[in-house]
């Protein structure tokens, strides 16, 4: 799958994500279709994706071992090195810490490493 595909797919799935666990109405921009969403975050989508597959690589497919926590844990921390890539002041909430997500968040990046594994096979 390339990079772009890749990142398409973490959009889709980071759009039913918000979909199925954001409590109340989600804003516009966390369910932006794939052709309206900013050039940086397309960028910073196939990037976390492809951390996210070379991880599954080099972990033999045993990453389906870990809880969703974990799994959730590890693309928050991908993008939030994204975040720091991509603007020099990020705010806040862009770069909180795992724990300090809202569990909508949490649920949704789980989702994500998920819908990757799966989509490797």
């Amino acid at each position: 799958m390339s990079q772009t595909e890749g990142a398409r797919l973490f959009r889709e799935a980071w759009i039913s994500g918000v979909n199925q666990h954001f409590p109340g109405e989600p804003k516009p921009g966390y369910v932006t279709p794939w052709d309206d969403t900013p050039q940086w975050e397309r960028e910073a989508a196939g990037s976390v994706f492809d951390q996210v597959c070379q991880f599954i690589e080099i972990s033999s497919g045993h990453t389906s071992r870990l809880s969703r926590e974990q799994k959730s844990r590890f693309v928050a921390t991908c993008w939030t090195a994204q975040m720091f890539k991509h603007f020099e002041d990020p705010k806040p909430g862009y770069v909180a810490d795992w724990p300090d997500l809202p569990s909508w968040q949490q649920e949704t990046d789980a989702d994500i490493f998920e819908a990757i594994e799966k989509a490797l096979g």
